[in-house]
């Protein structure tokens, strides 16, 4: 079995299989064609798109990002199946989401800006430490709301729970997973209303493209902060920035955009109290190798394979 890897990610692949390395920003040589596992790691959709077209024996596409969207959109055949990176970033994204979630609730944002200005931001010593407002400064005693709940915030949620949050989530249907409640997606209006801090982590699909727009910020308690390690495309953006322009949302911290990069004339770069940071939330696969490994065997025994979300 012929296995392409790319060049943007060092992996030690130990399974019985000729691998060969491949370049993410040239076509694939004529030669390797006949590979029957692709692995992709940052390729863009027109890169995809090629190698749906020039790779006939192609049996599986093994993503090492969490969410697969951009391999299930880039057209392969029905008979190759898609598997992708899921529980690799569980650690990394989890340590980055809880990074901007308290950047945000403690207003590291504004506190930057004091710093650049050369100014001792008394106001803010006031306000984070006065009875009527201190709450909204701590995760102490927050309720924090995960829609989508899956491994990368059964991660998340106990590192919140240590700081004395009170951790929900959000997802497809009601349940208990990882020991906290989650609600189904109906129930959102009720569960934001009561919601101090709203964190996604939801994939770009059909169904949550625009997901939080104006309806839902503007479900969210007054004054809550918002943190999206998901997908962009989530988020309706125009609406984000009426929600913080309008003081709906107290703060919001985003890792992720509509469109990558950022172009520089985007307003998102200008809304208030926003702190965005370049999708970096992940990008290190905490055992990717062993994941190759290990549907390379399966793909040969014919068994079901790791992570495979098509068909």
């Amino acid at each position: 079995m012929k296995i392409l890897i790319p060049d943007t990610i060092a992996l030690q692949v130990s399974a019985d299989a000729e691998v060969v390395v491949y370049d993410i920003r040239s076509e694939i040589p004529a030669e390797h064609r006949d590979a029957q596992m692709l692995v992709v790691w940052h390729n863009s959709a027109s890169w995809l798109q090629e190698a749906a077209r020039s790779l006939p024996d192609l049996r599986l596409v093994q993503a090492l990002a969490s969410g697969a969207d951009v391999v299930l959109n880039a057209g392969f055949g029905p008979d190759v199946r898609i598997c992708s990176g899921r529980s690799l970033h569980d650690g990394p994204v989890a340590e980055h989401a809880l990074a901007l979630i308290l950047s945000t609730v403690r207003r590291l944002d504004r506190l930057h800006d004091a710093q650049r200005e050369h100014r001792w931001d008394e106001d803010f010593n006031e306000v984070q430490s006065a009875r009527d407002t201190h709450g909204a400064y701590t995760l102490a005693g927050a309720r924090v709301t995960i829609w989508g709940f899956g491994s990368i915030a059964s991660t998340l949620a106990p590192l919140l729970t240590a700081l004395g949050a009170e951790v929900q989530g959000i997802a497809r249907s009601a349940g208990t997973r990882s020991g906290y409640p989650v609600h189904a997606d109906a129930d959102a209006p009720a569960v934001l209303a009561e919601t101090d801090v709203l964190v996604s982590i939801l994939p770009a699909t059909e169904s949550t493209t625009g997901l939080f727009d104006s309806a839902v910020f503007g479900a969210l308690k007054p004054g809550a902060a918002f943190v999206n390690v998901g997908r962009g495309a989530t988020v309706d953006e125009v609406s984000l920035i009426g929600a913080l322009e309008s003081g709906r949302l107290r703060a919001a911290a985003i890792d992720v955009t509509a469109s990558e990069p950022l172009p520089a004339s985007d307003p998102l770069w200008d809304a208030p109290n926003l702190l965005i940071t370049p999708h970096v939330a992940g990008n290190r696969p905490v055992g990717a190798s062993a994941l190759i490994d290990a549907n390379i065997a399966r793909l040969a025994g014919g068994e079901p394979l790791v992570n495979q979300v098509r068909p």
